[in-house]
């Protein structure tokens, strides 16, 4: 019995550490791409001038992971998430030239602590939080639906409300994905399949964490701009 136990708590322990492995070798590449292409001027303006085919690029990439996570190897799944962390690298350089270092090292900051602290709840509580998953869907959709319409209405007060919503449902989301890859874990995923699914599971991660961030560093530029 206590053997199996050691052996069940050390396949969560190295699971868990590959995920967050690749969870942080993607979040390392985006920030250095972000900042390499904003201190290049020539780049960072091809990057503007070609933003949409960026973000669309981004979007497939998210779209072929996620639809297509048990047909892809370990390597191209390894390959298309290094290319996505990337690709969001030369995206988000633009936020270095809308809001200051200062604002943004907070915010990465801000984002680092609470996506800790959510990441740890998720992987203690022992309440089963599966039933959330239909929740958090119904969630991000009407977020989505609420940052069309703002694009619109251009609405301050509601682009406030929306930032807040955003940090608690991706800051929620990362509670719950941890505990899925913790129940991954649990079930004795090993070999091919394992690595596998700690790409995908550190592209959930990495997806509630950049999230959360762009949410948290709104939240900072709109409590500037407020000041002003």
């Amino acid at each position: 019995m206590q053997l199996t136990a050691t052996r069940t708590e050390n396949l969560v322990r190295t699971f868990m550490a590959r995920t967050y492995s690749w969870m942080a070798a993607g979040l390392a590449l985006t920030a250095g791409v972000a900042y390499l292409t904003a201190q290049n001027e020539g780049l960072a303006q091809q990057v503007m001038a070609l933003r949409l085919p960026l973000i669309l690029a981004q979007l497939a990439l998210v779209f072929v992971l996620s639809l297509f996570a048990q047909r892809l190897s370990s390597a191209v799944a390894g390959i298309l998430f290094i290319a996505y962390a990337a690709l969001t690298g030369l995206t988000f350089s633009s936020l270095l030239f809308v809001y200051s270092p200062a604002a943004v090292t907070a915010a990465f900051l801000t984002t680092a602590g609470t996506f800790g602290a959510m990441s740890v709840a998720g992987f203690v509580i022992k309440r089963d939080l599966s039933a959330m998953g239909r929740f958090f869907l119904f969630a991000v959709l009407g977020l989505l639906i609420a940052m069309i319409v703002n694009l619109f209405v251009a609405s301050s007060a509601l682009t406030l409300g929306i930032s807040i919503v955003g940090v608690l449902l991706f800051a929620g989301l990362t509670t719950y994905d941890t505990q899925m890859l913790r129940n991954l874990a649990l079930s004795g995923v090993s070999g091919e399949m394992a690595e596998r699914a700690a790409i995908n599971g550190a592209l959930a991660l990495y997806l509630d964490f950049i999230n959360m961030f762009l949410f948290i560093l709104r939240l900072f530029g709109f409590a500037g701009s407020s000041r002003d």
